[in-house]
């Protein structure tokens, strides 16, 4: 499904800022992976996803998704293929536009336009169908304006936006880690339910080891823009916080010290 090949980015080259955030990454993603990514600061989590949604151009190397070399895409063709939520539960929806116009424009994303009602009957009732889903009581509110929803509310109904046209693979940037506990953890919840329905395929940079490990089926850590650790199927399961730990200092030669993390 995904095939990142030798692939380097150095920001602000040749300046006193230079800084190399890709080392070379080697990923191979099957079919059905939930692939979930922790690191410390300046790992290269967050740029490997800006790479595979096109935000910036890669200075070397190789990005397949679905059978195709999407390396010197822009993002825009890219976004046909590619499922994302952010950090900032403002940044997937349109604040001035109702749920089911946010709704409107996923669903019709990569499709042709023509002239017609805004929203037709079997949309509307597919749209109720998926809000349903997040258990939200957001079914019955559908012409409210996403602005006025909470930042939970609103990090679900861009989930839900994200994955309403099947994305070749979902990229999930933190997309808990503005949430309270309790919210986070519906979200989290809300997460693994679409993923395991549609059997889709993502990417989750997280700052949360436990989440990380019980979460998904396989875990990575970058350490100065490369993969250190790679780990799936039972061997994952059984990780604790402290084997991830360990595993760090032993592979990168030095302390773990990301207090974000080690506070989560």
């Amino acid at each position: 499904m995904l095939e990142i090949k030798n692939v380097h980015k150095t920001f602000n080259k040749g300046t006193i800022n230079e800084k190399k955030a890709l080392n070379g990454v080697e990923l191979h993603l099957n079919p059905g992976d939930f692939v979930t990514i922790i690191g410390g600061n300046g790992a290269g989590k967050s740029t490997s996803l800006n790479m595979i949604a096109g935000v910036y151009p890669i200075d070397q190397g190789t990005i397949i998704l679905d059978g195709k070399d999407i390396s010197d895409w822009p993002e825009y063709k890219r976004a046909s293929l590619i499922g994302r939520v952010f950090q900032d539960p403002m940044m997937g929806t349109a604040a001035n536009m109702s749920i089911e116009e946010n709704l409107a424009m996923a669903h019709r994303r990569g499709k042709s336009r023509g002239l017609g009602w805004g929203v037709n009957k079997k949309e509307r009732a597919l749209f109720k169908e998926r809000l349903k889903m997040l258990d939200l009581g957001l079914e019955d509110r559908t012409t409210t304006k996403v602005g006025l929803l909470s930042g939970g509310q609103r990090q679900a109904i861009t989930l839900l936006m994200a994955t309403l046209q099947k994305p070749s693979i979902l990229l999930l940037d933190e997309h808990t880690a503005a949430l309270d506990p309790k919210t986070a953890k519906k979200v989290l919840d809300l997460t693994e339910k679409i993923i395991a329905k549609d059997n889709l395929t993502a990417m989750m940079v997280t700052h949360n080891m436990k989440d990380a490990i019980h979460i998904g089926n396989r875990l990575i850590m970058m350490h100065e823009g490369r993969i250190i650790y790679d780990v799936a199927g039972e061997e994952k399961k059984q990780l604790t916080v402290d084997d991830l730990l360990h595993k760090f200092e032993l592979v990168s030669g030095e302390e773990f010290a990301n207090d974000r993390m080690m506070l989560s």
